[in-house]
This record gives C-alpha cells, sequence and structure tokens, in this order.
C-alpha cells in the first residue's frame, strides 16, 4: 500500500510516517520502480506508535515495543523490554509532578500574600496552610439536586426585616428601591487557616463561597451596567468575620450578616446542618421593588453564578 493509505489507516499524518522511517522504525518494502510498498504489519507498527504517543512516551523510545511486535509477540508489551519503557515514562511524570507541585505552592503563597496585603489578618498571624485554597472549586465536587424548596419564592413580597452589614449602616430588605437588588446567600466563607466543618467538600452545594464571592466583585460593574441597582452577600456569618472577608477580598459591595437566620424563617429559605451549625444553602435572589422577581436555586458551579446572574440580567432587561 501506498503511505497515504497507510497513514490514513493508522490516523496519522504521511509526514508523520516519514519521520518514523527516518528513525528506522518502520522499514517498507520496494516495488519494481522504487517506490515504498507498506504492508499490514507497517500499520500495526505505526498505531502502535501513535497510542504510546498518546500515553506521553516519545516516538524515539517506542522501538523496544515495536520489536516485540516484530518478533511475533500479540502485544508490544510482552516483551521484558517494554515495562522499562513504561518505568521510564511513569519517573519522568513524577518529577514533572513534583515540580508543579512546588510550583503550585508557590503561587498559592503569592495568591495568600496578594490577597492579605493590607488587610488586618495575614497568613503568619492564623497559621494559614497555604496548600489550602479557598478561591478555587475542586473539580469532583458533588452537584446540588432542585429539591423544591426555593419553588414559593418568585412573587413573594420581601419581609421587613433589617440585617447588619459591613458598611456602615444596616439595611432593610424590604426598602432596597424600585431597581433590582442582587442579594446571593452562601453557606460561609472559608477564612485561610480555619478548618471547614468536617465532610464540607461532600456536601452538595456547601463548597465555593469564596469563588462565588469572587465572582460577583469582578463582575461587579458588569452587573450594574446590566441593570442591577446593587449586590449584597448574605450568611449566617458575623459582621466582624465577613468584613475581614470584604477586606481581604477587596468586594466592592456589603455582606449582611444574618446570624439569627431570620430571613430563612420569615422565607422558609432551605438551610442545612454542618458540624453542630444551620447554614443557609445556597440560592440568590433578584429583589425588585420590594418583592422576589426571581429566584437562582440550586447554583452550581459557584465560581460561574454571577455570569449567570449577568446573562439573565441581560437577557431579561427593565
Amino acid at each position: 500500500m501506498q503511505i497515504s493509505e497507510l497513514a490514513r489507516r493508522a490516523g496519522v499524518t504521511t509526514k508523520a510516517v516519514r519521520y518514523y522511517e527516518s528513525l528506522g522504525l518502520l522499514a517498507p518494502g520496494r516495488l519494481a520502480n522504487g517506490y515504498r510498498d507498506y504492508n499490514e504489519h507497517d500499520v500495526r507498527l505505526t498505531r502502535e506508535i501513535r497510542a504510546l504517543g498518546s500515553l506521553g512516551i516519545p516516538v524515539e523510545r517506542t522501538r523496544p515495543f515495536l520489536k516485540c511486535l516484530t518478533a511475533g509477540h500479540r502485544h508490544a508489551d510482552d516483551c521484558p523490554a517494554s515495562p522499562a519503557g513504561y518505568r521510564d515514562s511513569i519517573d519522568e511524570l513524577t518529577q514533572r509532578i513534583e515540580g508543579l507541585t512546588a510550583r503550585r505552592a508557590v503561587l498559592v503563597a503569592h495568591l495568600q500574600q496578594a490577597t492579605h496585603r493590607g488587610s488586618r489578618v495575614s497568613p503568619a498571624d492564623e497559621g494559614e496552610d497555604l496548600m489550602t485554597d479557598y478561591t478555587s472549586v475542586p473539580a469532583d465536587l458533588p452537584v446540588p439536586e432542585d429539591d423544591g424548596a426555593a419553588a414559593h419564592l418568585p412573587g413573594t413580597k420581601v419581609p421587613r426585616l433589617e440585617l447588619q452589614g459591613t458598611g456602615d449602616a444596616a439595611c432593610r430588605l424590604d426598602a432596597l428601591g424600585a431597581g433590582r437588588t442582587v442579594v446571593y446567600i452562601y453557606p460561609l466563607t472559608g477564612r485561610p487557616g480555619v478548618d471547614l466543618p468536617d465532610g464540607w467538600d461532600s456536601i452538595p452545594g456547601a463548597r465555593g463561597c469564596t469563588p462565588e464571592a469572587c465572582g460577583f466583585r469582578d463582575h461587579y460593574q458588569d452587573l450594574l451596567a446590566a441593570g442591577a441597582d446593587g449586590v449584597f452577600g448574605l450568611s449566617s456569618q458575623e459582621t466582624d468575620y465577613q468584613r475581614e472577608v470584604v477586606e481581604r477580598l477587596h468586594l466592592p459591595f456589603q455582606m449582611l450578616s444574618d446570624p439569627a437566620l431570620s430571613l430563612a424563617q420569615e422565607l422558609s429559605l432551605p438551610t442545612f446542618e454542618a458540624s453542630g451549625l444551620t447554614l443557609y444553602k445556597r440560592l440568590t435572589l433578584i429583589i425588585r421593588d420590594g418583592m422576589i422577581e426571581h429566584v437562582f436555586y440550586p447554583i452550581f458551579p459557584p465560581n460561574e453564578h454571577a455570569d449567570q446572574i449577568l446573562s439573565w440580567l441581560r437577557d431579561n432587561p427593565v
């Protein structure tokens, strides 16, 4: 067969085939006219090179595997020399992982120093574990399901409730104005150096409060431009705790404190238990002229929630 057919059947380019030949990994026959003549064995060798390459084994190191096939073995790793190729690649990956881990530790350290700069709380003061990064969301978090606990909220009147904010004055939720206000409600914000409740990452919808806050911070001006008159975060954490969060994360909006879960009682908002604490489930209220216009629940992933709010505001102009 010609080189183009070999390349097509093996899933590689003709340039790659010529490169394999230059390394002596392929040795096609020749026709009377001098053209290369590839056979089924060449197809098998080329496919093996491609498969090993997908595992990170360089072309130059595939030779023991190819020799094993050429010797008549069913599998390219049936020969003693082949596992050595695996081990060499594993050792290289281990070194790369260790190097990346070290780089990550340095980056996290710089991140924590940057987020604490100018704050009253420093990593050194709290004995902070620099490898505990609350600003990112783990990839394997459980996804919360819609249990219908917020279905009754749209169209509900906001109760006359005053909550202390991180600003100078308290905030009345029923007096936010005729425009749209975004009130995102969350369980609790992790603080560097302070352990999260036991099993936090295994609770659907619990992890991700800091990334969610950072998302609202980064999109704050976009949200205002899209029609929001204001943004508030709300949790059951005390005001002093939230002031530290606002300062550390440089949030341009207030956080409201509801340690008595008064809003949950007034509106029958969903909550959950963790380490003896009763905490809000993550949800967001769009309040307009004293009424709940729209509710986001459940929310996932939390680090993309501000984008979801922004898209809704743009799709539903006043």
